[in-house]
């Protein structure tokens, strides 16, 4: 798929401020510092599209993304976050399972979780909720050119197989790097497929 226009539209704080449209939305989510902003800026050739921070927790909204005039990707919060009172980590958080569980154009939500590291309890606990809630996702691997390419067959077919303890079988898994893209013509196949499916 070739991207040819990339532009933001909007922030909400409510899933009921989002885009009043038909098209398809393709979410993105990790915890805090998982390289999402990084991947969708790969995703749309468009540098500072989303913005990169090296400080976790600066995305507190929902953020769409028009791309090609006819689809949106969506910057979701990072989840996860210690360092925000409780009050704010719980509105984050109904926020994002509001959008996650009643914006019916969400059409697949990307999950990144960091290629360097073993699954962490709290991205577990996220997957079997989507699972549970029956939400239609892929699991994206990220940074993977901060790992050999040992290392990283190694840390993907560990995740995989975790999740295999609790799954009858795994979601798409990509790997993928914003810095090299790595991955990207993958993902933007994947989701060139699934436009071909109606909306809502």
């Amino acid at each position: 798929m070739v991207i040819k226009t990339a532009r933001f539209e909007i922030s909400s704080a409510a899933v009921d401020k989002c885009p009043e449209s038909t098209f398809h939305e393709y979410a993105f989510i990790g915890r805090s510092n998982v390289g999402k902003s990084s991947l969708i800026n790969c995703l749309t050739n468009r540098v500072g599209l989303a913005k990169t921070s090296s400080t976790p927790g600066k995305t507190m909204l929902i953020n769409h993304f028009l791309i090609n005039d006819s689809w949106y990707i969506v910057d979701l919060p990072g989840y996860g976050y210690a360092r925000r009172d409780k009050a704010s980590r719980e509105r984050l958080e109904s926020m994002i399972k509001e959008y996650i569980l009643y914006r019916a154009q969400m059409t697949n939500l990307f999950v990144l979780v960091d290629s360097r590291h073993e699954p962490q309890k709290i991205d577990m606990e996220f997957i079997q909720w989507l699972g549970e809630n029956g939400i239609p996702f892929s699991l994206v691997f990220t940074k993977i050119d901060k790992l050999g390419t040992e290392a990283r067959k190694r840390n993907i077919k560990s995740y995989c197989n975790k999740l295999l303890e609790l799954w009858e079988e795994l979601p798409p898994v990509f790997a993928t790097s914003g810095e090299t893209g790595a991955g990207r013509d993958d993902i933007l196949d994947y989701i060139k497929q699934l436009n071909q499916l109606p909306t809502m």
